[in-house]
């Protein structure tokens, strides 16, 4: 189920106008802000985890946060890019937790809108397209201050667009983790308000009055897994949010996220990350 309007707390880091010739061509990119590309000439491609995105004018490109890919770019290409971060004010991260179609066709009224968030946001343009220049943990941090500290009416305007051109991908747009039990739902919405407490499989089969092995199966084959592996991915994937946009020693973030094992916390970081929280966090602030 989509959340309702009034969660989505959706903050502008950058837009501007980008202009390549056969220069856009950037390798392994992961962040924790999700893009959005407008086409306006040439063309380029996305490599994505699942295959290759070629990218043409006139269509919109949108690439979720935490997503790895890459750029591929041999001729002249043009695009608009705003960077998008969600402000976590609650416990539904629908940049996060929805699956997104990647193209959307786009016209005229889409071109308007990425002209006119580039003409009342001046200051938030990329001044080098090189990912390692804006995608660290200092200079996120930065935009996310610069944003909040803009005009009331900029962003009240801004994000009514980022509304407007993200609603062009949510018609299409579905839960990642999609069941039909009330109970299971029950369940992934406990898990999400208390993400930074440890979690009790007893306390989550009691929560929907079941025994502990009956919910064990019923999550798995609703969810896909069982329920600790559930846990631990989002406990891990907040934890990535708080390493990028958090001044917060590794164990500190470990102990707020409900892990009192500091060592088990790294193993369990590397394994769904593949970096230890040391690694990433040295990656991000290259």
């Amino acid at each position: 189920m989509i959340p309702s309007v009034d969660q989505l707390h959706l903050l502008v880091l950058n837009v501007g106008l980008a202009i390549h010739n056969a220069d856009w061509n950037w390798k392994e990119i992961n962040s924790p802000f999700a893009r959005l590309y407008y086409i306006k000439e040439g063309s380029a491609q996305i490599i994505l985890p699942t295959g290759i995105q070629n990218l043409s004018p006139n269509h919109l490109y949108f690439i979720p946060p935490f997503t790895t890919h890459s750029y591929s770019c041999n001729s002249h290409f043009e695009h608009y890019y705003l960077h998008i971060y969600e402000d976590h004010q609650s416990e539904t991260s629908i940049l996060e937790e929805f699956d997104f179609p990647i193209e959307a066709p786009a016209g005229r009224l889409e071109l308007e809108l990425m002209k006119r968030m580039c003409a009342i946001n001046p200051t938030m343009y990329l001044k080098q397209s090189d990912p390692t220049t804006y995608d660290n943990n200092p200079t996120l941090i930065q935009n996310i201050a610069i944003n909040k500290q803009r005009m009331y009416c900029d962003k009240v305007e801004s994000r009514g667009i980022i509304y407007q051109l993200l609603s062009r991908f949510l018609k299409d747009a579905h839960p990642k983790v999609a069941t039909n039990d009330n109970r299971i739902q029950k369940v992934l919405s406990y898990i999400r308000k208390n993400i930074y407490i440890p979690i009790n499989i007893d306390d989550l089969s009691a929560l929907i009055c079941l025994s502990k092995d009956h919910f064990i199966r019923l999550f798995k084959r609703e969810v896909g897994c069982t329920p600790v592996q559930y846990i631990n991915q989002k406990k891990i994937e907040k934890a990535q949010l708080m390493i990028v946009t958090k001044n917060m020693p590794i164990k500190n973030i470990a102990y707020s996220l409900g892990y009192e094992d500091l060592s088990y916390f790294n193993k369990l970081y590397k394994k769904h990350t593949g970096l230890t929280p040391m690694e990433y966090k040295a990656s991000i602030k290259k």
